[in-house]
């Protein structure tokens, strides 16, 4: 009798030691399950984020392509003319066509040019939420010290911009639709090294630009 009794108290205690085991099996499996939920939460919201991101470049892509299409369309005769340029959305023209070195007095064939653009830009401006910005850019050699009218090549720049910006103005294009910024020498789209390179960096640019980036507008790429 005394045996059966022992057998059955080492049977519950074998009970009662499996039991403990099983329960922190138990546990460990509901811990990795979360943690594998845990993980596939982040995924899948990884993943959403990226497309969202791949979903706005695609339409801004296509936002920047429409934008220099319709600019390109609205602009087919000056550039057919080719005395202007549209490149990146950036429209030049060089300085040769618009001042005569060290000079901000628009030459005749200067005039003609911007006046060509007017119309084209006012009815772009008047479909869409821009502004358009004149950059001036010199070369690199300074002003020369017959000309007295400038102190160096950023009020050249300066005052070259302002005279094509009141020629647009003058030939219809909005006055809260455009403003003036000067850049010297300090954005070379050529090498300075020679007079050819020196020409080319000798112009003035016009930029359309959301208005909300007007007030914040840096640097225009080269």
């Amino acid at each position: 009798m005394r045996d059966e009794f022992d057998a059955d108290i080492t049977e519950a205690g074998d009970v009662g030691a499996a039991a403990p085991t099983w329960a922190v099996f138990g546990d460990l499996m509901s811990v990795m399950l979360g943690a594998f939920v845990l993980i596939m939460l982040g995924v899948i919201g990884v993943q959403i984020e990226l497309s969202a991101k791949l979903e706005r470049e695609v339409k801004e892509r296509q936002v920047e392509t429409q934008r220099r299409e319709t600019l390109e369309k609205a602009l087919a005769g000056p550039l057919a003319g080719g005395r202007v340029t549209l490149v990146n959305g950036r429209i030049g023209i060089s300085g040769n066509v618009l001042f005569a070195l060290n000079s901000d007095q628009l030459q005749p064939q200067g005039r003609e040019v911007l006046r060509s653009l007017a119309a084209p830009l006012a009815a772009y401006l008047r479909a869409s939420d821009e502004i358009l910005m004149v950059s001036g850019f010199t070369d690199d050699q300074q002003v020369r010290e017959t000309n007295r009218r400038f102190t160096d090549n950023w009020e050249l720049s300066a005052q070259r911009a302002l005279t094509v910006t009141r020629e647009l103005i003058a030939a219809g294009v909005p006055p809260s639709s455009v403003f003036s910024a000067a850049f010297g020498a300090e954005q070379p789209v050529t090498s300075n090294a020679d007079e050819a390179g020196r020409a080319k960096n000798r112009r003035v640019e016009i930029a359309p630009m959301p208005r909300s980036s007007a007030g914040n507008a840096g640097k225009p790429k080269a």
